[in-house]
């Protein structure tokens, strides 16, 4: 079993620059319950199933697979609610720490969020510059959120 335990923090762009072209991601939500979500990811020419449990602190159960990019689509365009989700992923190493960044497109754009996974809900990190305000227990900043209220809905 797949367990995740994530940070995520709000990105200050005049201190951080893409340092390559990133990874375009498109993803829906097939269910999206505070219990459960199944997501749907085209990542690059991947695609990818994920099924995640209900959040306990910064952790909970998540379980992915891949699928054929195809089927992914199919499901994209026929059976997740819009709007979709669009962002690209860039990754960077900080402090011995793999950092994903997240610049968002589409309904979402203007938002750039940072997260970085763990090993245990106390595990020390270096903290880059360019991660502001902790964001990691705000709901609105769930992905299965943003689909549901986009960033710019927001007042």
């Amino acid at each position: 079993m797949g367990t995740e335990i994530e940070r995520k923090f709000l990105v200050d762009t005049a201190r951080w620059t893409p340092r390559d072209a990133g990874t375009r991601f498109v993803q829906g939500y097939l269910c999206a319950d505070p219990t459960r979500v199944v997501r749907v990811r085209r990542e690059g020419d991947r695609a990818k199933l994920t099924i995640k449990g209900a959040t306990s602190g910064i952790t909970r159960t998540e379980l992915e697979y891949d699928i054929p990019v195809d089927d992914a689509e199919l499901m994209l365009a026929t059976m997740c609610e819009p709007p979709l989700v669009e962002k690209t992923r860039y990754c960077e190493d900080h402090g011995g720490t793999r950092w994903e960044i997240d610049v968002f497109h589409g309904e979402n754009a203007g938002l750039v969020l940072a997260e970085v996974e763990l090993p245990s809900e106390d595990a020390p990190f270096v903290r880059p510059a360019w991660a502001t305000t902790e964001v990691s227990h705000d709901p609105r900043y769930y992905n299965a959120n943003l689909a549901k209220r986009p960033f710019r809905r927001w007042t």
